[in-house]
């Protein structure tokens, strides 16, 4: 897509001269390629991955607290708690997927989530339901019901909050 875009825009066979007596055209033409690729780039970025449990587990105290060093994401966790490099080690792997967003005070880093909550439980839940339901709710209800996972109070509130619109 891009090499068609750049022909259309610069053709091979031009002679030498068309670009000496118009620079800047070149100039802009060369820009917005750059440009081009760096918005691709960026939407690569911007498409979410699965979370590993432990990507997950941390992410949900980010969630949590909206905003944090990585010793109070390590005081909101269950005992046994893990290491420090280990917290600031996937808290960096967040950072790094864009799930999280770093600010710098002197020597410490502010972490506050970059994705909402709703957005990544809605995309991945959906992902569930498709590939293990086959893209049916009520298969997956019924899954649950069979298994006695929910309970007939669960159902009714289910079942009040889509009449409800």
């Amino acid at each position: 897509w891009l090499t068609k875009k750049r022909r259309c825009i610069v053709h091979y066979d031009t002679p030498s001269y068309f670009f000496e007596k118009n620079f800047s055209l070149f100039v802009c033409v060369y820009y917005e390629y750059f440009v081009d690729l760096r918005c691709l780039r960026n939407q690569k970025r911007m498409t979410m991955e699965k979370l590993t449990f432990q990507e997950e587990e941390v992410m949900l105290i980010v969630w949590r607290l909206g905003e944090g060093v990585i010793k109070d994401f390590i005081q909101e966790m269950d005992e046994p708690r893990p290491p420090y490099t280990t917290v600031a080690s996937i808290v960096k792997n967040l950072e790094r997927k864009g799930f999280v967003t770093a600010r710098r005070y002197g020597n410490t880093y502010v972490y506050t989530p970059a994705v909402d909550e709703n957005d990544y439980k809605t995309r991945f839940l959906s992902g569930v339901v498709r590939n293990y339901f086959a893209d049916s709710y009520k298969e997956m209800v019924t899954f649950f019901a069979e298994k006695q996972k929910i309970s007939a109070e669960e159902l009714k509130e289910i079942v009040r909050l889509i009449e409800k619109g």
